[in-house]
């Protein structure tokens, strides 16, 4: 019973590592309609620039978290910026395309700066954040991705429900021309989408990061999840990130303990597989009916 209440505790805080990497992908794909195949080259960028900070500069943690997060705020306006927006009104398939090219950019920058080689972060995570009860140990950084899913989380669900820019991005996702006919700057909503999705994938990349070091092909790689999870939860649905990201840190955390740790790493896959056959919209996706 320990050992499966530790594997739950767990799963659960790496699902919201997932759930929180999957919020700034549906925020995209709401806002836009692009399917954002550099996800986990942005994740990558995130964790890198706070390694830098804390690490090669040796910042004050909190200092270097927040010009991190400020840093990949940043980065998403500028890909909106420069790349996105000459594409506005083409194909979305050149959109597509375009992150791909993004993706290899971005991937080739890091290993010509850092290599391939694993990194670690310095040790500042305060031991009181671990638990220890019974024969139950949870390392601190568990539980720190935990809090961190749960505030920004609430964050976010607090900022969609009443700023105003929030409801004006819940509008552009439901319906872009109602809202631009309404007023709404649809293209300042592409850009602040971006921008959020950038600095959600930091914050998901340093976690990882913590928990199994720095790696720009295992970073990437960890991108490639986050598929199964919006496809799970389904693709326009913010909820659906949250519960997916939740099953599949279960799902993967429960295969690793009790079955086999390589089965680990394909769980995800085999989900995303079955749900394109049985459900493809996922369990909160919305059905599109086309009548000819």
């Amino acid at each position: 019973m320990e050992f499966f209440l530790q594997l739950l505790i767990q799963g659960i805080s790496i699902g919201f590592i997932y759930a929180i990497a999957a919020l700034g992908f549906v925020m995209i794909f709401k806002s836009s309609s692009v399917l954002n195949l550099a996800h986990g080259e942005i994740m990558a960028v995130g964790a890198f620039i706070f390694l830098v900070f804390s690490l090669r500069l040796q910042l004050p943690i909190p200092i270097a978290f927040l010009l991190t997060l400020f840093g990949s705020f940043a980065l998403g306006f500028i890909i909106e910026r420069l790349f996105l927006r000459p594409l506005i009104g083409e194909a979305l398939i050149y959109v597509i395309m375009l992150t791909v090219g993004l993706a290899a950019i971005f991937k080739g920058l890091m290993l010509f700066i850092f290599g391939g080689n694993l990194y670690s972060y310095p040790d500042f995570l305060p031991v009181y954040l671990s638990i220890q009860w019974g024969g139950i140990t949870i390392p601190p950084v568990y539980t720190a991705s935990l809090l961190i899913g749960l505030i920004f989380l609430a964050i976010f669900g607090l900022f969609f429900k009443y700023s105003s820019q929030g409801i004006y991005m819940r509008s552009v996702a439901d319906n872009q021309t109602a809202a631009l006919s309404l007023g709404v700057y649809v293209r300042r909503v592409f850009a602040l989408s971006w921008a959020i999705a950038a600095l959600v994938c930091a914050i998901s990349g340093i976690i990882l990061g913590i928990m199994n070091g720095i790696s720009v092909h295992n970073l990437s790689h960890m991108g490639l999840k986050v598929f199964p999870v919006v496809i799970l939860g389904g693709l326009e649905s913010i909820a659906g990130a949250i519960i997916g990201g939740l099953i599949i840190g279960l799902l993967e955390t429960f295969t690793g303990g009790y079955v086999s740790t390589a089965l680990r790493e394909v769980v995800p896959y085999i989900v995303l597989v079955l749900i394109l056959l049985v459900k493809p919209y996922g369990l909160f996706g919305l059905v599109e009916i086309e009548r000819v």
